[in-house]
């Protein structure tokens, strides 16, 4: 057989169940006859981004792949694989490559040196007979330890050589190894934790590729200890449990900053705790407590008073046995904190009521979102935002409930990253009601990824806030916009949406905005790409980083 057919057979192996690519590129060919079904996408980022996607909400425990041609769509799909890296997400990219007697001629454009310092592992396949180990290896580094996308970049001429089928054959997949941390340790940091008057434990999306999420629950009932989440790690814990602040990122709820404010040790799990724009500063004077998989996050940015290397459930379970062992021998009173959330939530979300509800106009984007959340159970739903005031104005407001019923992201993306994300979702989970929230200048950006939804019969919804303005931008281009006219933006997306084939409203009276949120779950439900377009005020979040200026 072809070196690219064993590919799609060791592929086949490894569970893919779709792949998402871009012509030219055999791969795709070589795919579809094992029966597996290629999903094409209109730009490279946005198939990236479908298949990073499915492999956040499988956890990657299925071949997730992109496979793109070389040259232009290599170059093309950078800032998607560059995101999979920035959020650590496990799935493989197949470039083809240039014929290798072109491999290092100048200009030509090189996947294996390009994409060197945003892949977990890179490597050319310069033999067939190397199809298999490459392919292990691969799949080796996507899921051991951090998990992380890789590459595997195969030229044009070797794709097209035959190979021995006993590469198939001998094939197996790989299976993943695991480890806890260092036992003491692990007693040091229990007792930290239960010494402390108000700690917190800061969950990221580690909890969720280490299928933690009851074991956090655990031990957070068992000590009546707050639990908050990362941004990538949101929906780790679920935020309907009367334990949960909810999200921590460059914004949050009231409960929230309450406790990252007065908290006296913070226990960060599977998280890797860095200092970045879209993070939350953690205050000094703190005992940190940091749990994680891969030593190059210990003391990269804090120093770690217990610091633990291990795979969050085994460490979850570790710090479990510790403290029931502790407890068990000392007096303790039963914290009220429980109570204390539900008052501090309860206030804040007081304080934003009028907008949740309110009847302005154009429509407050916060009433769209209040509409949403009292219309949708978020245990039946995966709502993932998009960069910019949709992701600010979101992250604290809507409470998840289950692992990966949000994706939640931003330390490194681009406008328009959601379509893709929420497509890949809703591939992995069809019964779900898949839904991202974007503004106009992130519809600029993938919008005509739509009609992949429409086209590819992945029936999504997606919510376009329409302000005609990069309102984000406000503070940044005043003098311009003021002169120019330089935040302009226009279109009529819900007339778009329908020319793709989907279904869509355009709704611009409040009255008006539950019931098509209702009309489009109906829409999807019956097997259509939905499009809402809510035409919104420029209004903007407010960062709450300057509360730890």
């Amino acid at each position: 057989m072809r070196t690219i057919d064993a590919m799609a057979l060791i592929l086949k192996k490894e569970g893919i169940e779709f792949l998402s690519a871009f012509p030219t590129t055999s791969v795709i060919e070589a795919i579809a006859a094992t029966g597996v079904r290629p999903v094409i996408c209109r730009q490279e980022r946005v198939g990236v981004h479908i298949a990073d996607g499915f492999a956040r909400v499988t956890n990657g425990r299925k071949a997730s792949v992109f496979a793109m041609q070389y040259g232009p769509g290599a170059e093309n799909a950078y800032p998607g694989v560059a995101t999979a890296f920035s959020d650590s997400v496990p799935m493989l990219f197949l470039p083809l490559g240039h014929p290798s007697a072109r491999e290092s001629v100048t200009p030509m454009y090189s996947s294996l040196k390009s994409y060197d310092s945003v892949t977990k592992h890179i490597e050319r396949i310069n033999s067939p007979e190397r199809v298999g180990a490459s392919l292990r290896r691969a799949f080796s580094a996507m899921r051991l330890g951090k998990p992380g996308p890789a590459m595997l970049e195969i030229p044009a001429d070797i794709a097209e050589m035959e190979v021995d089928g006993s590469v198939v054959d001998n094939y197996v997949p790989v299976k993943t190894a695991i480890s806890g941390a260092d036992e003491d340790d692990v007693m040091e940091a229990a007792k930290a934790l239960l010494d402390a008057k108000r700690p917190l434990i800061l969950a990221g999306q580690g909890v969720m590729y280490a299928e933690a999420s009851d074991e956090l629950t655990e031990l957070a009932e068992l000590l009546q200890v707050a639990v908050s989440t990362t941004m990538a790690g949101k929906s780790a814990f679920s935020e309907m449990h009367p334990l949960s602040v909810g999200s921590v990122s460059e914004v949050m709820n009231g409960a929230g900053l309450d406790y990252m404010r007065e908290s006296d040790v913070l226990f960060g799990i599977g998280t890797s705790f860095t200092i970045q724009g879209m993070v939350t500063p953690y205050p000094s004077g703190k005992i940190m407590i940091h749990a994680t998989n891969d030593p190059i996050d210990l003391h990269k940015d804090y120093i770690a008073d217990h610091p633990l290397l291990g795979d969050a459930r085994i460490v979850l379970r570790q710090m479990i046995d510790a403290c029931k062992e502790l407890v068990s021998t000392r007096q303790r009173e039963t914290p009220d904190t429980a109570d204390r959330i539900s008052a501090l939530r309860s206030a804040w979300y007081g304080e934003w009521e009028s907008k949740l509800t309110s009847s302005e106009s154009p429509i407050t984007p916060y009433r769209v979102l209040g509409e949403f959340m009292s219309r949708v159970d978020p245990s039946d739903a995966i709502v993932t935002h998009d960069s910019g005031s949709p992701r600010m104005q979101i992250m604290p407001f809507y409470r998840s409930d289950g692992p990966r019923s949000y994706l939640g992201w931003g330390k490194s993306h681009g406008l328009g990253t959601g379509l893709g994300l929420i497509m890949g979702a809703k591939l992995a989970k069809p019964e779900k009601f898949c839904v991202n929230f974007m503004g106009d200048a992130a519809f600029g950006m993938t919008g005509l990824d739509f009609e992949t939804a429409v086209r590819s019969n992945i029936p999504i919804c997606t919510v376009v806030l329409n302000n005609d303005d990069m309102a984000v931008e406000v503070p940044h281009m005043e003098l311009s916009n003021d002169r120019f006219g330089s935040r302009a933006l226009y279109g009529r997306y819900a007339d778009m949406a329908r020319a793709m084939g989907g279904w869509s409203e355009r709704v611009d009276d409040p009255k008006d905005v539950g019931p098509a949120l209702d009309r489009a779950r109906k829409a999807t439900e019956d097997g259509n790409s939905a499009l809402l377009e809510f035409v919104t005020s420029s209004e903007m979040a407010k960062s709450n980083l300057r509360a730890f200026s």
